[in-house]
């Protein structure tokens, strides 16, 4: 009970300190790179649902994150409707998207379902290249609206952006909790553990996958529309690549699969360099950013498969011993 206690005050302070970020850091870049940390934080939550907890690797996430940016910005282009509005459609048809795709997907197992989503991603953005409607491959230009909450736009600071992204954050957060201390999450386990085993006691495996996938449908979908509104610029290359789907799962593999706060320390750690190597090696570097994630990938799997949430835990261990 007491630690439970001092975990909880250490979570409050933190939550200050998130706060009063931009009191302190009021330059762009250091709120820019905060709003990219949240961001792919939320991204490696939604991923964790489905490949951490349920066990489908999917690298085919960038689907769901483009639906969420395209959705939102059509539908405030040629409708003018409120981002917010084109941000929950974008999850709504992100999850009906899911149940399409998962039906034939989760026939496959192991490396073969991986395949499968890249493909249906791939297949995606070579249709959104082609579709003149919505802006082909020459991207979408958002309208420059008046500054506010409601049209989502903010040109004067980046400040409110990075209180949405820390939402959507605490949000993932919140969902993801309570699916870990639910009857849901225990079921994602089950199947994770031992998909014959879990069917053998009446757990319904196809049902359940199909929630894990629509659950993380639904908060890669936000992100995307929340990205598409910071940038005011999408196009197929930035919201539908492979790397997109990639790094919410190299995130989690190396903050912790399966675990509440893994993706959250993963981000804190991979996107940083991402942005630092963009900044300081600019296009000569390219790719550098990889290297250093394959390399950190590398060297947890080998020395700690449980990523750093595991570290932690076995040198708490170390300690009560």
């Amino acid at each position: 009970m007491g630690t439970d206690k001092y975990r909880y005050i250490w979570l409050g302070i933190g939550a200050v300190l998130f706060l009063l970020y931009p009191l302190f850091f009021t330059l762009p870049f250091p709120r820019h790179l905060m709003i990219m940390i949240f961001l792919y934080a939320t991204l490696g939550l939604a991923w964790n649902m489905i490949g951490g907890y349920a066990g489908q690797i999917s690298l085919g996430h960038a689907l769901f994150f483009g639906i969420g940016a395209y959705t939102s910005t059509l539908m405030l282009m040629k409708l003018w409707v409120s981002p917010w509005v084109g941000m929950l459609a974008g999850g709504a048809i992100s999850i009906g998207v899911s149940l399409i795709i998962g039906y034939p997907c989760f026939k496959l197992a192991g490396h073969y379902f991986a395949i499968a989503t890249i493909a249906i991603a791939e297949i995606a953005m070579v249709w959104m290249l082609n579709w003149d409607w919505a802006g082909a491959a020459v991207g979408l230009t958002l309208p420059i609206l008046p500054e506010s909450l409601i049209n989502l736009e903010f040109h004067s600071s980046k400040a409110p952006y990075y209180y949405i992204a820390f939402g959507l954050l605490i949000l993932a957060l919140l969902a993801t909790f309570g699916i870990d201390r639910s009857k849901l999450g225990y079921y994602f386990k089950a199947i994770k553990g031992d998909l014959e085993a879990a069917r053998s006691l009446g757990i319904h495996v196809t049902k359940y996958k199909f929630y894990a996938l629509a659950l993380s449908a639904f908060f890669t979908s936000i992100c995307g529309s929340f990205y598409a509104q910071y940038v005011l610029f999408i196009d197929p290359d930035s919201v539908f690549p492979l790397m997109l789907s990639i790094i919410p799962c190299l995130i989690a593999t190396l903050g912790g699969v399966g675990t509440i706060w893994g993706p959250v320390i993963g981000a804190f750690i991979l996107i940083p360099i991402s942005e630092f190597t963009r900044i300081y090696l600019g296009g000569g570097g390219k790719g550098t950013d990889l290297i250093l994630y394959g390399l950190l990938i590398i060297i947890m799997s080998v020395y700690q498969p449980f990523g750093l949430i595991g570290l932690i835990r076995r040198l708490r261990k170390k300690e009560a011993a």
